[in-house]
């Protein structure tokens, strides 16, 4: 089960006490101050784990507590510090403050590290307050308290191409028919209720992930059809594909559907109505005639867009616009290597 948010609540740990201590040693009859300072409490850390696809761990436990650090011993002991809180999160995650809103982290890539609530600092013991005119300093100081927060992590898939529809336009098909994805597949509207990935090997230097996502509605920018849920998974996508159910069966109008998934990209924002984009025309074995294809590949050539003509069910130029997207996605890394 894909979960793609949470909430959490985050305690540094608390520092340790220093003490008030004073030497008692034979021979020593003047003594001295050797309390020592606590230790430090430990840090809650999150770290992005390449082998996790979804925050489901997090689901029905929100709250998690580093240790705390120990307190200052007689002799000048330190307190030992406390043990940090590593929590595991899938890449692409995407960490907010939970009250202000506030973008605190991006762990994109495996291994990458964010203290999201850091320990609090361990209290100094009497020994660091000595001094010429004070020889026996009976002050210590108390361990600070961790940073507590509220934290809410959003992931949002690491794929290269999205592809965009409406339902039943073929999306899931598609992505079962060129890669080795299994999604479930039926008649009825919103078959595909979580993002499925698919990975695409063309040759041993051009392999690239698809990302299908659950049909999108009109609305969807405002929330409608948990839309904004899913339109934030193509922040990551280098293309997305504006997959267009084609066939007269449908009722549909493919122009009226092109132009109204670009104006919710539009409306939610974020940049994605800027994304390089394709368009393809599903279902061409069901076409009963050319004027619909004709209208849609003038619609995306308006836009400087490229049309590719599929069917899903039959493989037709599946192969195609497969080659195409990777083609352009190896243009794209080549000209940021250049950059």
């Amino acid at each position: 089960m894909l979960v793609d948010e949470v909430v959490l609540r985050l305690h540094g740990g608390r520092g340790g006490n220093g003490i008030v201590s004073f030497r008692r040693e034979k021979f020593v009859p003047r003594g001295g101050p050797d309390g020592g300072n606590g230790g430090r409490g430990g840090d809650v850390v999150l770290v992005a784990d390449p082998g996790r696809n979804t925050l489901a761990a997090y689901r029905f436990r929100p709250d998690y507590r580093a240790g705390k650090g120990g307190h200052g011993g007689g002799n000048n002991r330190q307190g030992r510090s406390g043990s940090d809180l590593a929590l595991r999160v899938p890449a692409g995650t995407a960490v907010f403050d939970g009250d202000t809103g506030e973008l605190l982290g991006d762990l994109v890539a495996g291994g990458d590290r964010l203290v999201a609530a850091a320990g609090g600092r361990g209290g100094r013991g009497n020994a660091v307050f000595r001094t010429a005119t004070n020889q026996a300093p009976r002050r210590s100081e108390p361990g600070e308290p961790g940073l507590r927060r509220t934290v809410r992590l959003e992931l949002r898939l690491l794929a290269d191409v999205g592809l965009l529809g409406f339902p039943n336009a073929g999306k899931s098909s598609f992505i079962a028919r060129v890669s080795r994805a299994r999604p479930r597949i039926a008649e009825y509207p919103f078959t595909t209720l979580i993002p499925n990935l698919g990975f695409v090997r063309l040759s041993d230097d051009t392999e690239f992930v698809i990302a299908d996502l659950p049909g999108i509605i009109e609305g969807a920018s405002d929330g409608a059809g948990l839309g904004t849920r899913f339109l934030k998974h193509l922040s990551r996508t280098s293309f997305i594909v504006y997959f267009i159910d084609i066939a007269e069966a449908s009722g549909r109008d493919p122009v009226a559907d092109f132009h109204a998934l670009g104006a919710e990209l539009t409306r939610y924002g974020r940049g994605l109505a800027d994304k390089p984009a394709v368009v393809t025309a599903n279902k061409i074995d069901i076409l009963e005639s050319s004027t619909r294809l004709d209208r849609l590949r003038a619609a995306a050539e308006a836009q400087g867009l490229p049309l590719f003509a599929t069917s899903a069910a039959t493989g037709a130029g599946c192969r195609e616009l497969v080659r195409g997207l990777g083609a352009r996605l190896a243009a794209r890394a080549a000209g940021e290597a250049d950059s």
